[in-house]
């Protein structure tokens, strides 16, 4: 059971509107900082006067030189104490100064599209159509698992994702190869949906107030609904909530052994590195697919560019010159 502090600070974090999982991400480094700290409350750190700068700083620091841990993960790790400080104990951090972990540039891995095929073969239907559009729309696999009937767009060939990079919504590409399979999802996905309603399962968290007739109205259906259901995490109230992220992460594990394609380390998100590389390889403008990824910054997108090479379109090696 969650101590009073900890429930303080996951209701601070829900009343600024944080998702789950960043709720869950940010429990986690607070609780280790605690430990850190031997124990202590948060409040009884730093001098007086002043916050728990000292303490945040060999934080980080081990964090950086005994753990090793990567430049992102250190990141993670200094927002959760920044916010357990200036939101919750309104005693904000001043300056840390603490040792960074170095940051090296890693070019995504991609995938060319004979491999896509041999992996779309060894998937069973369902997780078929969910790489398919991962794929095929540049989605990441929280984006793809979270679609609604009302997302999807069969007139035009789109989708619109929801919440998506940067908490933002964006709309992408619908490959019309998955309008079949998509149209039999759907049909599914209202069904389930429909015998929930029947049974007077609600909607999952706040979404049932808000929209009490939600659980009748067919576009609220998520595509790819769990097969079980669940306590919401909000209210506790039973809910059927979209298919959990593990389901197709394993699948893609079996997946790609059974396609011989072990050597290269293949993750859900390689098919939205792989749908980016794709479209500049055919001449696709920069800019629409900064678009349809949903990046705030080009320069994000330019990453894809030096996959390709295109970074040093019409160098010469100087081998080749002799």
């Amino acid at each position: 059971m969650a101590s009073p502090f900890m429930t303080e600070v996951r209701a601070a974090l829900r009343l600024r509107g944080y998702s789950l999982r960043t709720e869950k991400s940010y429990l986690h480094w607070i609780r280790r900082y605690i430990r850190f700290i031997d124990l202590r409350h948060p409040c009884e750190a730093g001098e007086a006067g002043e916050a728990g700068e000292a303490e945040v700083k060999a934080f980080l620091t081990a964090l950086a030189v005994e753990r090793h841990v990567a430049v992102n993960t250190q990141k993670v790790a200094l927002n959760a104490p920044v916010f357990l400080y200036s939101k919750v104990l309104e005693r904000p951090l001043g300056e840390l100064g603490f040792s960074r972990a170095s940051k090296q540039r890693n070019l995504p891995i991609v995938l060319s599209s004979e491999e896509v095929v041999s992996i779309l073969a060894e998937l069973d239907e369902e997780n078929r159509l969910l790489v398919k559009l991962m794929y095929g729309s540049g989605l990441g696999i929280s984006e793809c698992l979270r679609l609604r009937v009302q997302d999807i767009d069969l007139t035009n060939n789109g989708l619109v994702v929801r919440d998506g990079k940067g908490r933002k919504d964006r709309r992408t590409l619908l490959p019309g190869l998955v309008r079949s399979e998509l149209k039999g999802r759907i049909r599914s996905a209202i069904r389930v949906q429909a015998a929930d309603a029947k049974q007077g399962t609600g909607m999952p968290n706040a979404l049932g107030r808000k929209y009490p007739n939600a659980c009748f109205t067919a576009g609220w259906a998520f595509i790819f609904p769990s097969s079980t259901l669940c306590k919401s995490p909000y209210d506790g109230k039973l809910c059927r909530w979209h298919k959990h992220e593990s389901v197709i992460r394993k699948a893609l594990g079996r997946a790609v052994r059974q396609s011989g394609l072990s050597d290269k380390r293949i993750t859900c998100h390689t098919f939205r590195h792989s749908f980016a590389t794709q479209l500049l390889s055919k001449g696709t403008d920069i800019r629409t697919v900064q678009e349809l990824l949903g990046h705030n910054d080009v320069r994000t997108t330019q990453i894809y560019t030096h996959v390709l090479g295109q970074h040093c379109a019409g160098t010469v090696s100087p081998l080749d010159r002799l």
